[in-house]
């Protein structure tokens, strides 16, 4: 596969053993309208710094896996027309063999990551088993990454589509440690809880790292930490579930699946909240930017 390319920046922070925080770039190309995507990339890329980590927001752009886009790759990645594909792991190397562009999700973003030798991935929220993954067989790849790679995943738990408690099983199968920062409850995304706990509970950055540091000395997975929205971001409950319900029809009727889910849900979600429900994403996917950034800094 060909060797992933740093920027100068992020190169610079990792063979200096500075704080580096991957982020990904799904969230802009497919998660977020054009216009806003570039704003909300740059205020990553300006929060983790604020913190005293170096962003590397990653992408495969042109056959090349790229960690640390330059401010005119953000731009072409965040472009109404940017035609990016969708890149799980699975898809990395076809579109590397054969010199496409796309936008990595949270399964290629990690693996990415590890290979530049970054530790520390913020992102919105982690994939998981769907509903009636029974007969579809249909759990994301961000799980099995989780299982393979030892990355500390900074996210604000899963939507509330999934499966959650299925997808709390899988990941103890898998032995990635999941941490609340600040709660017991595990997040659902755009609710501070999903009914569910964590297993553990951290309150500081000096706490998350040296849970990670611990667990990297006796087992090669990733940890995942799951923050909560901001309480002032929380989307309202009597709204999200009526705007999930709706979804689960539109799925249904529209007969919708696999890795197509997630955006036609997203989409639902801000089209029908009326923009509410891209505020709430903006402000958890910053603060746990925010947080990972602190987090790398503790690890030193």
């Amino acid at each position: 596969m060909t060797e992933i390319s740093l920027s100068g920046e992020v190169a610079d922070a990792v063979n200096s053993g500075r704080p580096v925080v991957a982020l990904e770039s799904t969230l802009l190309s497919h998660g977020l309208p054009p216009g806003r995507n570039l704003d909300v990339a740059r205020r990553l890329e300006d929060t983790v710094r604020a913190a005293g980590a170096v962003p590397a927001t990653i992408a495969v752009l042109d056959g090349v896996p790229v960690a640390g886009l330059s401010a005119a790759q953000l731009a072409r990645v965040c472009a109404a027309d940017s035609g990016l594909d969708k890149l799980s792991l699975r898809d990395l190397g076809p579109a590397i063999g054969l010199g496409r562009s796309g936008a990595t999700t949270v399964a290629s973003t990690s693996a990415l990551a590890h290979e530049a030798g970054i530790g520390v991935f913020a992102t919105g929220g982690l994939g998981g088993v769907h509903l009636g993954a029974g007969e579809s067989w249909d759990v994301s790849a961000d799980l099995g990454v989780l299982a393979r790679v030892p990355t500390l995943v900074v996210c604000s738990g899963v939507k509330s589509v999934l499966d959650i408690a299925a997808t709390l099983e899988m990941l103890e199968t898998y032995s990635v440690p999941v941490l609340g920062y600040r709660t017991d409850d595990f997040p659902a995304f755009y609710l501070r809880s999903s009914g569910f706990p964590v297993p553990w509970r951290v309150d500081d950055p000096g706490q998350a790292a040296a849970v990670v540091s611990a667990h990297r000395r006796h087992w090669r997975s990733g940890v995942l930490l799951a923050n909560p929205v901001p309480p002032e971001s929380e989307m309202d409950k009597v709204l999200h579930d009526r705007l999930l319900t709706e979804g689960l029809e539109l799925l249904h009727r529209t007969k919708v699946h696999g890795k197509d889910i997630t955006p036609a849900l997203l989409d639902h979600f801000h089209t029908a909240s009326g923009g509410a429900s891209l505020d709430t994403n903006e402000a958890l996917v910053l603060s746990n930017a925010k947080l990972a950034a602190e987090i790398a800094v503790a690890l030193g």
